[in-house]
């Protein structure tokens, strides 16, 4: 038994892995394409417990001393780099900056400080395992100038292998995509959606069929979902899936959002919403209403003012609703 067993729903990805390992063809770069949510970051957990165990067969204890420095995050031959957000000269993970209480006005980033921690790294050579190992989530968070820096350490990354996760091959520099093997992941079905809930300790995520939906197959976002549904008061709820009746209603109703709300529930909210609409109104009426929402979730993803961004919206939500309405009418 390998440690896939662990990794639902991800056959083809879980081939590709076990057979590089057994056959001893690890590529110095791997990219993990998928939606978000769906196993790629504990592929590559698996991928790693496996790479450093596989030769290891008849010694337990060793195993379990590698599994324990895995699970705890502390394996001197592992790195792990994830976006990050600048703050008085430090870099702190989105974790990081929700326990210090920070406001967020730009979205976190993989920096070029991040990837010359990572030349550092791969600088010398591995203490007890095969090779040095790098994950990079979010790599499509790269800016320009540390991808190339990246890419330079790819082309000759010595005794290491570096693993990208990303959503699509399209969202990082084609140079990085050239210079990876690519590994993909699909979205879960139903049954397999199940398991993975099921097994996490979510089972009452399956008597909502909405949020399921909305999950379209990621069991990650799914959970996700529902924790930010579980934030979000009922009667706020149950006004924001009705279309505001006038330009009063639209006003009070951002208000509300803006002061019970953050803006990550936000950005979620903007995405629940469309698919309600999407399901419950006319076909030009939900047109309308995704687009107005699609707009919305840019300017939120841009740290405009959201209750400037959710009067404009519900202000457009009232005159698709009835395009006769006048300010002077309500």
């Amino acid at each position: 038994m390998t440690p896939f067993v662990k990794l639902i729903g991800q056959s083809s990805a879980v081939e590709l892995l076990t057979q590089a390992v057994v056959q001893n063809r690890i590529a110095p770069g791997y990219l993990f394409v998928g939606a978000d949510g769906i196993g790629r970051g504990l592929a590559a957990r698996c991928f790693i417990e496996f790479l450093f165990t596989y030769s290891l067969e008849n010694s337990e204890p060793v195993i379990n001393n590698v599994i324990h420095k895995l699970q705890k995050g502390n394996h001197p031959d592992v790195l792990w780099v994830e976006p990050t957000y600048q703050h008085q000269g430090q870099l702190l993970t989105p974790k990081q900056a929700a326990e210090k209480g920070l406001k967020r006005k730009a979205p976190p980033a993989i920096r070029l400080e991040q990837i010359k921690q990572v030349t550092e790294f791969l600088g010398r050579p591995p203490m007890s395992a095969p090779r040095n190992i790098v994950v990079l989530e979010q790599t499509e968070t790269m800016a320009e100038s540390a991808a190339n820096a990246l890419l330079k350490t790819l082309e000759e990354p010595g005794r290491a292998t570096i693993i990208l996760i990303a959503p699509s091959v399209e969202s990082i520099l084609s140079t990085l995509v050239s210079r990876s093997q690519k590994i993909p992941f699909s979205r879960l079905n139903s049954s397999d959606m199940s398991q993975v809930l099921t097994q996490t300790g979510n089972e009452e995520i399956l008597q909502h069929p909405t949020i399921l939906q909305v999950a379209a197959g990621s069991p990650g976002y799914a959970i996700a979902s529902y924790q930010q549904l579980q934030t979000i008061p009922e009667s706020l709820l149950t006004n924001l899936t009705l279309l505001p009746r006038n330009y009063r209603q639209a006003l009070e109703l951002a208000k509300q959002v803006d002061k019970e709300l953050d803006t990550e529930t936000q950005l979620w909210l903007v995405s629940y919403l469309q698919y309600l609409h999407w399901q419950n109104n006319t076909q030009i009426t939900q047109i309308n209403i995704i687009q107005q929402l699609e707009k919305a979730k840019k300017a939120l993803l841009c740290y405009a003012q959201p209750r400037l961004v959710w009067e404009c919206t519900f202000l457009a939500f009232v005159n698709i609703n009835n395009p006769a309405t006048l300010s002077g009418n309500n």
